[in-house]
This record gives structure tokens, sequence and C-alpha cells, in this order.
């Protein structure tokens, strides 16, 4: 289940995903922990974010479609950390003329892979997605999967970027192409409560 299915399951009808950001360790993914022979730690990956965010959301609202009609909302997002930074839960507030959403975000870290696992639910649905899976590289950290949505398989794309020591912006995005093109659905960008 993608975050547009996770909030479609709520109020929202075909809503989206989370997103949070900035880094209160003075790490960045680029820096973060040594390059060994095996490649890269990216385990304090999501470090950046721990603590309280204001969201600014922008959601598509029916993607795949053709169609540009587009919410935006303002939420709170809190980010724990977990397992000494190997994983953090972030959960998503907001409210809207559609109803109240809730999404819960558990990333862990997978040391032999080297790679981070998101997982999404929504409050309404009370399970967890299908994960997108990925890593950080040069800032920029990119997360894929391939699910269902309204009944056609389709790649997901979950892509954090801009990430700074007070804000970040989230992205999600579906290819129904298998990846030749991608569709744009749910832009976040946080800001840190002081």
């Amino acid at each position: 289940m993608n975050f547009l299915q996770a909030a479609s399951l709520g109020a929202l009808v075909c809503a989206g995903l989370l997103s949070f950001p900035a880094y209160s360790t003075g790490q960045t993914a680029a820096t973060t922990a040594a390059t060994t022979g095996k490649g890269r730690d990216g385990q304090h990956d999501f470090d950046f974010e721990i603590g309280v965010w204001n969201t600014h959301l922008k959601r598509l609202v029916h993607p795949l479609s053709g169609s540009n009609d587009w919410m935006e909302l303002e939420g709170t997002t809190v980010v724990r950390k977990v397992w000494d930074g190997r994983a953090n839960l972030a959960e998503l507030t907001t409210d809207a003329a559609s109803g109240h959403l809730q999404v819960l975000s558990l990333r862990l870290y997978d040391p032999q892979a080297r790679q981070w696992s998101l997982n999404t639910a929504n409050a309404h649905g009370g399970s967890l997605g299908v994960p997108t899976i990925g890593e950080f590289k040069n800032g920029r950290g990119e997360f894929f999967d391939q699910e269902s949505f309204n009944g056609r398989a389709i790649l997901v794309r979950n892509v954090w970027s801009d990430i700074g020591a007070d804000s970040c912006r989230f992205e999600q995005a579906f290819s129904e192409d298998g990846g030749k093109s991608w569709e744009v659905n749910w832009i976040a960008v946080d800001t840190r409560v002081k």
C-alpha cells in the first residue's frame, strides 16, 4: 500500500505521503559513516529528521488520470529515533475539510544490504503497506517499489532532497510505463519546529 492508498483509506480520498527533515546531528547523508570495501554505512541517514516539523503538503487528488487538481494541507510530523538511529518512527497528523489524516512511517535499516525500507500505514487501515526500498547517495534518498494502483501494476518512487539543518523535501511519484516517465503526486516540505 503506497502513501496515496494509505490516505485514501481515511477521509481523504486517494491522499498521499509524509515528509520530514533536517540534520540535528550535523551529519548529512553524503558524509554519514565511513566507507568500507562493502560500501557506505547509511545507518544514520535519517538522523536529520529526528524532531518535530511543520509539514506543508501538496497532493494530486486523482493520480494517473490526467488531472491537475491539487490539494494543499498543513500538518505536523513528529519523528523519533529507534534502535540508536538504525530505525525511526514518524507520525504525520493533518486536518482538512475532508477529514482527519494520521499516517505512520516506520523506517528500518538493513546493515547487510545497506538499504532502508520505508513502511507506511494509515490510522484508518491499521496495517503496513508495501515498503519502498532504497538508500541515500550524495545527499539524496531514492526508494522504489512495485504495487497495484486502480487495478494496474505501477512503480512507486519516493525521493528525499533539499535536506538542510531546518528543512527538507519529500516527493512521491508513480510510473505506469516501467519508469520511463513519472507523475509526482505528493510533495511535502518540512520546516523544523524550534
